[in-house]
């Protein structure tokens, strides 16, 4: 299952859940317009790779209550400290993603749309989660602590996240019903807070402290869930493997020309000076290119970085991801990805940027009772976007016989297509829309492979 959100301006959240399966191949195309020019000598490979992908890689439950029996297990001296935490990290943070999503999609609907019923879905959501985790308070203090930092979090999560909702909400007929039970959800939360102390009056009165104080405790979250990465360059030995080899080959015919034009000019003279000269310039020539051409020969199709994946409480190997980042052209594409894109576009200038992920997990060796991972990836789209033009441009109308003349805003489309592969060979493809300006993505629409 994958997921293509937006998330602070120009970035774009891609999430997708290998669902108890060993190996997994991912494919991303993304088709970028041609005509902002974009190529691998303005942007490289690995300048967009360092500087624009970012992803994380988490352990993932679709059973919901298991943390809450781990609790319990806990309370009864039945589970470990470390298993614990695993399963109440999980909870809270698969608890801070659903209720992001909900809201984000209710902001994003059209203002006159949001029912008072899909609010109050949302909320009595919210409330039964908060409810189920607050019944099962460890006796540990070691574990009590921890407790009280997630339940810290998630109320103050809970109360932001429906005020960002009640800051959006049209102000129709229904506005008034909403905004009481939202307000209320809200100050329950703020008083449950004040109850348990878990905020001490100054962090209360400085909005910037608290902030940072939440932003910690998420950390705290993510921490025992999320996968710690290595991250490794491939082909750094192979690389200068060919640099000298592209230096041997080259020099041995400078070595050749130079014994040709020593026994054709004779002595040392002005004349073999000046040949000498000239056969050591070409040299530095084709010793670059004919290094590149090897390089690219040797490389072509391979790896060009590997993550290793290890737990973050034992630290042992769990997993690794294989990754490829590509400038492609439309004809070294697949039959399948040209097939998808072929009928719906006229233009084939487009300049295509694929992303390629192998992964191969260990689940024998996850914390026991999770079989699934979650990874979200973040692109940066800003170096994509720099390449827009700025401003407006001029559209005219004729109404009613009256010409007016209104600014419209440049925007451009980029299609991303996504092929998953398991392991058992089967695939599915995925496309969607995205719609961008040069501040921000205005819209994405997944589009389905089966319409016209």
């Amino acid at each position: 299952m994958i997921t293509v959100g937006k998330k602070d301006g120009l970035s774009l959240k891609i999430s997708h859940i290998v669902e108890e399966s060993k190996q997994h191949e991912l494919e991303m195309f993304l088709f970028i317009p041609g005509e902002l020019g974009l190529n691998k000598d303005m942007v490289s490979e690995s300048e967009f790779y360092y500087n624009s992908i970012q992803s994380q890689r988490t352990y993932f439950s679709d059973k919901n209550h298991l943390p809450l029996v781990h609790s319990r297990l806990a309370q009864r001296g039945r589970l470990s400290t470390e298993q614990y935490r695993l399963s109440l990290s999980l909870y809270a943070y698969q608890y801070a993603l659903a209720l992001e999503k909900a809201v984000q999609q209710l902001n994003d609907t059209s203002r006159e749309e949001i029912t008072h019923q899909e609010v109050d879905d949302a909320i009595d959501l919210a409330i039964d989660i908060l409810r189920k985790l607050r019944r099962n308070v460890p006796y540990d203090d070691t574990l009590k602590r921890y407790y009280a930092n997630i339940d810290n979090y998630l109320s103050w999560y809970t109360e932001q996240r429906f005020l960002s909702l009640l800051a959006h909400m049209p102000r129709n007929e229904e506005y008034k019903l909403v905004k009481e039970r939202l307000v209320d959800i809200c100050e329950l939360e703020s008083l449950h807070r004040l109850d348990k102390s878990y905020n001490s009056g100054k962090a209360r009165d400085d909005m910037t402290r608290m902030s940072n104080k939440m932003r910690l405790l998420r950390r705290l979250i993510e921490f025992p869930i999320v996968l710690k990465e290595k991250n490794l360059a491939l082909g750094k030995h192979i690389k200068r493997a060919v640099k000298g080899g592209a230096t041997a080959v080259v020099m041995i015919f400078v070595s050749l020309m130079v014994i040709q034009a020593r026994g054709f000019l004779g002595e040392i003279t002005a004349s073999f000076i000046f040949a000498v000269s000239f056969i050591y310039a070409m040299r530095e020539v084709f010793k670059d290119d004919l290094r590149d051409v090897m390089w690219r020969w040797i490389r072509k199709g391979q790896p060009k970085w590997r993550k290793r994946y290890l737990d973050p409480t034992t630290n042992t190997y769990v997993g690794r991801k294989l990754e490829w980042l590509d400038y492609m052209t439309f004809s070294e594409l697949d039959s399948d990805i040209q097939k998808l894109r072929k009928h719906r576009v006229v233009q084939r200038e487009e300049v295509i940027l694929s992303y390629k992920s192998q992964t191969k997990m260990a689940i024998t060796k996850f914390m026991s009772g999770y079989e699934q991972t979650r990874e979200t990836m973040l692109i940066d789209l800003r170096p994509i976007a720099r390449l827009m033009e700025k401003g407006s441009q001029k559209i005219y109308q004729l109404n009613d016989g009256q010409v007016s003349k209104e600014s419209v805003e440049k925007r451009h489309l980029i299609n991303l297509i996504v092929r998953e592969t398991m392991d058992d060979y089967s695939t599915q493809l995925h496309r969607w829309k995205i719609i961008v300006n040069r501040s921000k993505i205005i819209d994405i629409e997944k589009i389905s492979i089966d319409s016209k």
